[in-house]
């Protein structure tokens, strides 16, 4: 079967798509994922075929949440990026879609346009996110926060998001639309066409941190994560090898991509930080561009990476300080580290708390603290108490373990199959 993958965003967003359109392509599946140009090399390594999605994941962030380097300009200026991003996604999107494709994996950010590209080419379509963005009682919106609202409240956000989402959607979609032929209808008239059928959403995330909502409907399901690509024998780099080798366990600093623009800022900090705790680090450069550099912050005991998969890291690391993106998060989780917090934007905070709330965290450390004064102190005294108290490490396994049993890449497989039965 000739499957099309879409994914849009940062690297976050679509490196778990790698993963698992390996696994379909092993399963004798002709696999393509469209996405952004800086991932063709990570989705040529997969075996995967590459086909070019326009725009630039770090012009907005396509899920209403404001732009990763954005700080100023209001919300409204936000909304106007995250939908210009939308409008040059969607003809990526369809031209993508080829003829002959028999069906479409859609991510969070194409699902609102891969539902009409899905009606004009009579195929099937399945919906992956990556987080829970279906309106419930349990919690508020995850790209709201990580405050609940109570129950009814909870919903009413939920309902309000979906409504935001459907006007970012709205000029791209009714363009997408004419162009393929298809009557008007709106995103929202899309995505209540779907929820009255019952289609199926498989979410890709661990019921370790969020379990499947009761109030959901059929046909809304939590599988577990897919996780990044990379070959059986991939090893880490020798000069990671050599680092690890030197001393004790490090700690991790990302900010994966977040923060852009702020490297030299973050960096200080950050080694200041982990002099003060005692502890060895790595800071990986993301779209902040850490590094320690040639100057004073230059040290035996901070090494600067780039691109390093996670699954291969972690496991070597005494704690993980990161943004708490969804996929970050649930590295960080399957490597049996603890956490230090640092959430930024959108659905950050709702992971970071729910990473606190099964004890494999230390108490978020909201990102726009970092400016404060003693921000390096602050830092510093989670830095010890991830790694110093063995409460956070015994949760942090128990949690591991149970991610190693689930399976998200064989349950979309399996569904995949009922589909095309």
């Amino acid at each position: 079967m000739k499957i099309v993958i879409t994914a849009a965003g940062s690297y976050g967003d679509v490196a778990p798509y790698t993963g698992l359109g390996a696994r379909l392509r092993a399963a004798g599946h002709d696999v393509a994922l469209a996405t952004h140009d800086a991932y063709a090399p990570l989705v040529r390594t997969a075996g995967l075929e590459f086909r070019r999605l326009p725009a630039d994941p770090r012009a907005g962030r396509p899920d209403g949440g404001p732009a990763p380097e954005a700080s100023t300009g209001g919300r409204r200026a936000l909304m106007r990026k995250a939908a210009a991003f939308i409008r040059e996604l969607s003809t990526g999107v369809a031209e993508a879609t080829t003829e002959g494709t028999e069906l479409l994996l859609l991510s969070t950010t194409t699902a609102p346009l891969g539902r009409s590209l899905a009606e004009a080419y009579g195929i099937p379509s399945l919906e992956l996110p990556l987080h829970p963005n279906a309106p419930t009682g349990d919690f508020a919106p995850p790209v709201g926060g990580a405050r609940s609202l109570g129950r009814w409240g909870n919903r009413a956000v939920g309902r309000l998001s979906h409504r935001v989402v459907d006007r970012l959607y709205a000029d791209a979609s009714r363009e997408l639309r004419a162009r393929l032929g298809l009557p008007p209808a709106t995103p929202r008239t899309l995505r209540r066409r779907g929820e009255a059928t019952g289609r199926p959403v498989l979410h890709g995330f661990s019921e370790v941190l969020v379990p499947r909502p009761k109030d959901w409907p059929s046909g809304l399901e939590v599988v577990g994560n897919w996780w990044p690509w990379h070959a059986p024998d991939a090893q880490l780099p020798s000069f990671v090898e050599d680092f690890l080798a030197a001393g004790p366990p490090p700690v991790f600093i990302g900010f994966g991509s977040m923060a852009g623009g702020e490297g030299e800022r973050l960096s200080a900090l950050a080694v200041a930080a982990l002099r003060r705790a005692k502890v060895r680090g790595v800071l990986q450069s993301g779209w902040a561009g850490l590094t320690t550099g040639p100057d004073a912050l230059a040290t035996d005991d901070v090494l600067t990476v780039g691109e390093v998969p996670h699954a291969l890291l972690f496991p070597h690391m005494a704690a993980v300080v990161h943004h708490c993106g969804a996929g970050t998060t649930a590295a960080g989780l399957r490597a049996a580290v603890p956490t230090v917090p640092v959430p930024v934007t959108a659905d950050q905070p709702f992971w970071a708390a729910r990473l606190a709330a099964v004890g494999a965290a230390t108490a978020p450390i909201p990102f726009r603290d970092l400016a404060a004064e003693h921000a390096a102190d602050r830092l510093a005294d989670a830095l010890t108490r991830a790694t110093a108290d063995p409460a956070h490490r015994e949760r942090a396994r128990g949690a591991a373990g149970r991610l190693a049993v689930e399976d998200g890449a064989g349950a979309v497989a399996e569904a995949v199959a009922r589909l095309t039965a």
